[in-house]
């Protein structure tokens, strides 16, 4: 995987440069210091698979330089210390969202979600579902999601541009999720099985699901022998 780093704060650069080279099959090929520089450099050779894109720079910031991303341009994820442009990040297309300073295992997830997407050629859902918030209605792929789960008396989406408490049942929330990736794992939990990297086995005959954000969502017995069943474990 080629990845071009865009920055204007050396620090930061110096930052992902280390944590790239400790990562196997990644190649930095290059640095940019502003949206503009990055757009000039997306259409030499060779070419970035991935882009890590800062927001705050001069000139261009980088949500304007992702307006004139080219439609096959490289992949965006952000990097940067603000998180008030997180919506127009993903609305824009970027796969990801890093806080600065950006943590090994993050830029890792991140990276691995670029690996592993489906090519362009497989249809992406492209329908964002309107779910109320208790901090205003947000418009989410559910492929944001990776999980639901009630927590006290409060139930939370669990999603990559953060954690949000909504007021809407979990079972409304199972009727309205594809069910094709959507299970409902527990009385308290729904995950999407698609951001599910292992299963924890437990003393119970439950498991823990484990997200590929780090989440560990309680399966119960009854679910874990179903999907056991269906694994042919």
């Amino acid at each position: 995987m080629k990845v071009l780093i865009v920055d204007d704060e050396m620090l930061a650069r110096r930052r992902l440069t280390r944590l790239l080279s400790a990562m196997s099959n990644v190649t930095l090929v290059g640095e940019c210091v502003s949206g503009a520089a990055a757009l000039e450099r997306i259409r030499t050779e060779p070419r970035p698979d991935v882009v890590l894109l800062d927001i705050n720079m001069p000139g261009l910031t980088g949500v304007e330089a992702m307006q004139l991303w080219p439609d096959d341009g490289p992949t965006i994820i952000f990097t940067t210390a603000h998180t008030e442009h997180a919506l127009a990040a993903f609305d824009g297309g970027a796969v990801d969202y890093l806080l600065k300073p950006v943590e090994a295992r993050r830029l890792k997830t991140a990276l691995d979600r670029v690996r592993l997407a489906p090519p362009p050629s497989v249809p992406q859902p492209d329908s964002r579902l309107p779910l109320a918030t208790r901090s205003g209605v947000l418009l989410l792929n559910p492929a944001e999601i990776r999980a639901v789960l009630i927590e006290g008396e409060s139930v939370i989406l669990a999603t990559d541009r953060g954690r949000f408490f909504t007021d809407l049942r979990l079972s409304e929330l199972e009727e309205r999720l594809p069910s094709q990736h959507f299970l409902r794992v527990h009385r308290q939990a729904l995950v999407n099985m698609r951001r599910v990297l292992r299963m924890e086995t437990l003393a119970t005959g439950g498991y823990l699901a484990h997200t590929d954000a780090g989440e560990a969502v309680p399966v119960s017995r009854k679910v874990a022998r179903e999907l056991r069943r269906q694994w042919g474990l």
